[in-house]
C-alpha cells in the first residue's frame, strides 16, 4: 500500500510539474524590460539590437528537456516564417548548468550547431532574466509587441496544444497570436498553460 501511495504522489508531482499556469513575473499588458545576454556566437544580444523588428517571440528553452527538444523544429519553423514579418525568435536558456550539466553554455553552442538554429540562443547567466518574465517551464513563450511605450507582453504560454505530436496539433496558440498582431487584431487567446520541464535554479 505504501508503494502505491508513493507512486500516486510521484504522479501528482510529475503532472503538476508538466502543466503549470504562469505565476509571478510579467502579465499580458506589461512592459518587458530589455536585457543583454550572451549568444552562442559569444556576442551579447539585446532586444534593442533588432531595429526593424515589430516585436519578439521570446522563448525560454534548453538543451536537455524532452518537451523543449520536441519543439525545436517547430521553433525553427516559426522563426523562419515570422522573422521576415518582424517577429524573430529570441531563445533563452534559463537553467543553472551547475544543476543541469546538459544545459551548459558549451553544450548550448553544440546543440545550436547540431540543430541549425536560425535564431539567437542566449544564456541567462546568473538567472536574472527568467524571474522577471515569470517563466517556470522550458519551453515557455512570451510574445512581445514593440510600441512607443516599450515591448508590451501580448501572449504568454505554450506554442501549441500538442507537444508530443506536431501532426496532431489542433490549435497553434503562438502563431495565432502573432497573426493577430500582424493583422492589427485583438488576440483571442492571450494566455495558455506552459507545458514543459521545470526551470533548474
Amino acid at each position: 500500500m505504501r508503494t502505491i501511495k508513493m507512486l500516486a504522489f510521484a504522479l501528482v508531482v510529475a503532472v503538476t510539474s508538466a502543466f503549470t499556469l504562469n505565476s509571478g513575473g510579467y502579465q499580458v499588458g506589461d512592459v518587458a524590460t530589455d536585457f543583454s545576454l550572451k549568444n552562442v556566437n559569444d556576442k551579447m544580444v539585446s532586444l534593442k539590437d533588432f531595429k526593424d523588428a515589430k516585436g519578439f517571440v521570446v522563448i525560454f528553452t534548453c538543451n536537455h528537456c524532452p518537451f523543449a527538444k520536441a519543439y525545436e523544429d517547430r521553433i525553427i519553423a516559426i522563426d523562419k516564417k515570422y522573422k521576415s514579418l518582424g517577429y524573430p525568435v529570441i531563445a533563452i536558456n534559463p537553467n543553472n548548468p551547475d544543476v543541469q550539466k546538459e544545459d551548459s553554455f558549451d553544450l548550448m553552442k553544440k546543440r545550436a550547431k547540431e540543430k541549425g538554429f536560425t535564431f539567437p540562443y542566449l544564456f541567462d547567466d546568473g538567472q536574472k532574466i527568467y524571474p522577471q518574465y515569470g517563466a517556470t517551464k522550458t519551453p515557455h513563450v512570451y510574445l512581445l509587441q514593440k510600441t512607443s511605450k516599450g515591448n508590451i507582453v501580448k501572449y504568454i504560454g505554450a506554442i501549441d496544444d500538442n507537444y508530443s505530436d506536431e501532426s496532431a496539433v489542433k490549435t497553434k496558440y503562438l502563431e495565432n497570436a502573432i497573426n493577430s498582431l500582424l493583422k492589427d487584431e485583438e488576440i483571442a487567446v492571450k494566455t495558455t498553460k506552459a507545458i514543459g520541464c521545470s526551470i533548474k535554479a
